[in-house]
């Protein structure tokens, strides 16, 4: 009877060891999944936030490159890149048909060229939503007599070879638009010939060059209704810049 008692209690005591080891056994691979996942989730989002980064510095040199193409730096005396004005601060609510713009950025800034502290140019940031196959962003240099000083695409996903001729780097069509205004050619005749308007289309590639055509005729309309009022947002920018430096 007694040895029947001990073989029952090993039994019980071997069951329940093995029990333990399962357990301990899915413990530790359950810890480990859980800490391989969450490591893993950390690199994934390393590497994303590290990417948009990359991303957004590019374009920011893009951006900085194609500021002193539109308007080279003999021809102007200030410091381009800090003379700019905020399209979303409060300030610029008094601004009109900002929609014209395209779908800008939270951060969008104007740029204002000046010599002799008189502004000849302003720069304004200006995205094509309608492209073959996702937004354009542009630069477009207005003179204050209304006149395209330049044009510069600085993000865009075009197709390779057709739509991408957008960019210098890849035709020089995007200089067809220096000197033009909306007067000449009428504001009518800014389409693509194509449409009936005044602008070379590419061979296979209609869609990017009417996009950017649309988007560089909106800008001038903008920059008619709102330059004066530009100009009135950057002097009081200047003068509370200056009161601020005599009060430190």
């Amino acid at each position: 009877m007694t040895d029947k008692i001990t073989d029952n209690t090993d039994t019980d005591l071997d069951s329940m060891e093995q029990e333990l080891t399962l357990t301990q056994s899915i413990i530790k691979n359950a810890t480990g999944l859980a800490l391989f996942a969450f490591i893993t989730a950390g690199v994934i989002a390393l590497t994303q936030q590290t990417t948009k980064q990359k991303i957004e510095s590019n374009i920011a040199e893009a951006q900085a490159k194609a500021l002193y193409e539109i308007t080279p730096k003999d021809s102007l005396d200030n410091d381009l890149l800090n003379t700019s004005i905020d399209l979303n601060a409060d300030t610029s609510k008094t601004l009109t048909s900002l929609l014209l713009l395209g779908p800008i950025a939270k951060t969008a800034h104007v740029y204002f060229a000046e010599l002799n502290n008189q502004t000849h140019t302003i720069i304004y940031p200006t995205v094509a939503p309608d492209g073959y196959t996702t937004a354009i962003k542009l630069l477009v240099g207005v003179k204050m007599d209304g006149t395209l000083s330049g044009v510069r695409i600085i993000d865009h996903k075009e197709t390779p070879g057709l739509g991408d001729k957008v960019e210098l780097k890849k035709s020089d069509w995007v200089l067809s638009f220096e000197g033009t205004s909306l007067i000449s050619p009428d504001i009518d005749q800014w389409k693509v010939k194509k449409d009936g308007g005044d602008f070379d289309q590419f061979t296979g590639a209609t869609i990017t060059p009417r996009a950017v055509v649309n988007a560089v005729k909106n800008t001038l309309v903008f920059h008619d209704e709102n330059a004066e009022a530009l100009l009135k947002l950057k002097r009081d920018q200047d003068i509370s810049k200056a009161n601020s430096e005599e009060q430190k």
